[in-house]
């Protein structure tokens, strides 16, 4: 009967079809090798077919058995991962870890901290919001994710405990066929009057916690996004010019397809540093996978890798 097949019968078929003997898969599971015949026949026999060819001089899959190897793997799986979260209950292990990120942070240092928390803590759920400006503020203010990275302090309240991490480049760019590529060119600084002339491409923030306040916009004329991508995507088209971290434009200033804007109202060579922040609410302490996640996202400052 199939309601009788174990978890063991399947361990030891899975380890045979890897190992490719009985012996060796002995050797795997630190068994004797006649316990792993018995649990293989036995699997065999409750499923009404032959798994391995045994004619040979090493056991080889049937057509049967590659076909029920992967279902057996799958098995196995999510027992494995069914047990790491029943582990995870006794130890105060969350299911899932909500995340917002501001659009200006380094996105492969979230995919490395997301790697790195993974591979502790299997099965876990996780929930990313990407948002400019206020809106990873207000995510953390109205309790919807856990932890966020923020971009600078400005828009933080009472209720939103702040860690300091690391500054990251943030730089005026346009497309190197826009009229202010030809203007930046021998060109220390570009003042106001010439900017004004053209487009400036910003981020919008659907939060309304900066409603009234603006961000480096200088240009009368500006077009509104509410993403990074599609800024990003109308200032390499030449609709306009912008801010935009280093992560996202380094590879377009090394083709040629952007250049910098030494806007000496931006800071330096048109660049200034912005200090990014691990946030929570006061009131939401961080549990185990929230924890390795800060130690993940606060270690080494190498934005590229």
């Amino acid at each position: 009967m199939l309601d009788a097949l174990t978890l063991d019968q399947l361990r030891a078929f899975v380890s045979v079809a890897e190992a490719g003997s009985f012996r060796a898969s002995a050797r795997h599971l630190s068994r004797v090798q006649s316990a792993i015949s018995y649990s293989v026949g036995n699997l065999e026999a409750q499923l009404g077919v032959e798994l391995f060819d045994r004619s040979g001089h090493k056991p080889e899959l049937t057509d049967h058995g590659r076909s029920l190897l992967a279902d057996a793997r799958s098995v196995l799986l999510k027992v494995e991962a069914m047990r790491a979260r029943a582990r995870g209950f006794g130890e105060g292990v969350e299911l899932e870890l909500a995340i917002v990120v501001d659009a200006l942070y380094p996105m492969p240092r979230v995919m490395k901290a997301l790697s790195a928390i993974t591979r502790s803590y299997v099965g876990v759920n996780i929930q990313m919001q990407v948002l400019p400006l206020g809106g990873p503020p207000a995510a953390i203010r109205d309790g919807h994710v856990t932890l966020g990275i923020l971009a600078g302090d400005d828009l933080t309240d009472s209720r939103i405990e702040l860690e300091a991490m690391h500054s990251h480049p943030f730089l005026a760019v346009a497309a190197s066929t826009h009229p202010l590529a030809k203007a930046a060119e021998g060109s220390a600084t570009l003042e106001a009057i010439p900017l004004s002339e053209h487009v400036q491409i910003v981020l919008s923030d659907s939060s309304g916690l900066s409603q009234g306040r603006d961000f480096g916009v200088l240009s009368p004329t500006s077009w509104r996004v509410n993403s990074q991508e599609t800024k990003h995507a109308m200032i390499r088209a030449g609709h306009g010019w912008g801010r935009l971290p280093l992560w996202v434009v380094a590879s377009d200033l090394e083709s040629g397809n952007l250049v910098r804007l030494p806007i000496a109202s931006l800071g330096p060579d048109g660049q200034v540093e912005t200090q990014f922040y691990l946030a929570r609410r006061i009131d939401q302490p961080f549990g185990p996978v929230a924890r390795a996640f800060r130690e993940a996202i606060l270690a080494g400052p190498d934005w590229m890798d």
